[in-house]
């Protein structure tokens, strides 16, 4: 009797210890798969937005990838920001203004100029992404002209550029600024023209262009208009600061980004990309940047 009374008390005793490390193990369970949902959770997917055809700045390789100099700036930024997650969407630059500005995407960027009027509709963060090397693009025969105020001063007709594009605005300055001097300008019905194309075929005497696309249209070995390289030249007239555009609802992202940048320019690594996709460190020059 008293044999059967312990041996019942081992059984009744293994069954509770069985039952507390169940119950533990349930528990422990419960609460990793409870830090995971929360850590997921925590982490925010947001939309980026690229102008898809605009090499190098930005673009999409031969391997479908997204890239350019924004792009992998961008790409750095959200190494930085383990709370968000970026998802790269291609699109046109018109696509990507609109898109920003209604929330479509929640932040975008195409060697985006800084402009009063876009301070209405997006917010631009405190530190700047790029460098850009905005010029004029002219026949042989003018590469004398080398600055605005010489193509006022020659008389020249420059290719048309839209009104909500920033090149418009720079050159809008000038004329501003130099009231008796002014750059024949015209507002143009797309965002683009073919700036090259339109200098060579004489429809217009110049065009303004970004350095990075001129290089790789026209001096580059596989480029469309390589054929013109004897007959186009670029000349450089100012070195502007580019932006990354966010959603007016996107402050607290913005924030983000500008610890990120910060980072990031400590570590020169806008210099490294800026040689990789430009051919030349534009910070070099960032002291004579006036806008």
């Amino acid at each position: 009797m008293m044999r059967n009374k312990k041996f019942l008390k081992v059984i009744i005793t293994a069954l509770s210890l069985f039952i507390l490390l169940a119950g533990c193990g349930i528990s422990s369970t419960s609460s990793e798969s409870s830090d995971a949902k929360n850590k997921s959770s925590k982490v925010r997917k947001v939309k980026i937005a690229y102008d898809q055809a605009s090499k190098p700045i930005s673009y999409i390789d031969d391997k479908g990838n997204p890239t350019g100099y924004d792009v992998e700036m961008m790409k750095l930024v959200d190494k930085l920001l383990p709370e968000y997650e970026f998802e790269f969407v291609g699109t046109s630059s018109d696509d990507l203004l609109l898109g920003v500005e209604q929330g479509k995407y929640q932040a975008g960027v195409k060697n985006a100029f800084w402009t009063q009027e876009r301070t209405e509709k997006f917010i631009f963060p405190k530190e700047f992404l790029g460098l850009s090397s905005a010029g004029l693009v002219l026949k042989k025969k003018n590469e004398n002209i080398k600055s605005l105020a010489d193509f006022a001063s020659a008389g020249l007709t420059l290719a048309p550029i839209a009104a909500n594009n920033a090149q418009y605005t720079i050159i809008d300055e000038y004329n501003k600024a130099n009231p008796d001097n002014k750059v024949k300008l015209k507002a143009g019905d797309s965002f683009t023209v073919d700036v090259v194309q339109w200098v060579n075929e004489g429809r217009v005497d110049g065009g303004v262009m970004i350095e990075g696309p001129f290089q790789k249209q026209v001096i580059a070995d596989d480029g469309p208009y390589h054929n013109l390289k004897n007959e186009v030249v670029y000349n450089e007239f100012a070195v502007i600061k580019t932006w990354p555009l966010f959603n007016k609802k996107e402050q607290a992202f913005a924030d983000a980004f500008d610890k990120a940048l910060k980072k990031l320019k400590e570590e020169k690594k806008p210099n490294e990309l800026s040689k990789k996709f430009y051919g030349r460190d534009l910070f070099e020059v960032l002291d004579t940047v006036k806008r």
